[in-house]
């Protein structure tokens, strides 16, 4: 990457809706969505992958995964693409992955801000197993695994919305409401990247 290409972190809970904003931000704003979650996933079903057996066990149990193994998928899914506006959507979760990024990749990118999408525990839950309920695949999209998550979520995820928070680096957004509603709130932090508001 020989230029610097521009970041959002995209974080909430589980079934904040990160997701469905992403593609939203992609179609309007031209951004490329990086789902940690996607790239963990994707990792897991290659037959020769070396994580394969890791990422499948933390992910069972609600666990973060090794922050080495994410920050590889993301620098080689960044550069695979070559683009200058990436949104990694479901990063950084815990300590040890903001410290991993830090490491290994803060000085190669431009993070522009943290999206944080605030959602009451209940909407997202009840998201989730809708999602689960209709097919999604996911094999973590079921109560035991969501109530994990969860309790990852509170304890590990939000001291780094806190840490962020005191670099004046989070625009948070409630996102309980319908997603067109919350996009409206999320348009308007795009527009002023464009703007140059934000560089």
């Amino acid at each position: 990457m020989s230029v610097k290409p521009n970041i959002v972190f995209v974080l909430g809970g589980p079934g904040a809706g990160k997701g469905t904003q992403c593609e939203k931000i992609v179609e309007r704003f031209h951004f490329v969505h990086l789902s940690a979650g996607d790239l963990l996933r994707q990792e897991r079903s290659k037959k020769n992958s070396q994580y394969r057996e890791t990422i499948e066990q933390h992910i069972q149990q609600g666990k973060i995964v090794p922050v080495e193994i994410t920050c590889s998928l993301l620098e080689n899914a960044m550069n695979e693409d070559g683009g200058c506006k990436f949104l990694i959507d479901g990063f950084p979760r815990n300590q040890d992955n903001l410290d991993g990024w830090n490491r290994t990749m803060a000085d190669k990118v431009n993070l522009k801000f943290v999206l944080f999408f605030e959602c009451a525990q209940e909407t997202c839950i009840k998201r989730c197993l809708k999602r689960g309920a209709a097919g999604s695949g996911r094999s973590d999209d079921n109560e035991e695994s969501l109530k994990k998550r969860i309790v990852t979520y509170v304890t590990e995820t939000m001291p780094i919305i806190e840490h962020y928070k005191k670099q004046d680096l989070v625009k948070s957004v409630d996102a309980s409401r319908a997603p067109d509603e919350v996009f409206e709130d999320v348009s308007k932090l795009f527009e002023d990247i464009q703007d140059g508001k934000l560089i």
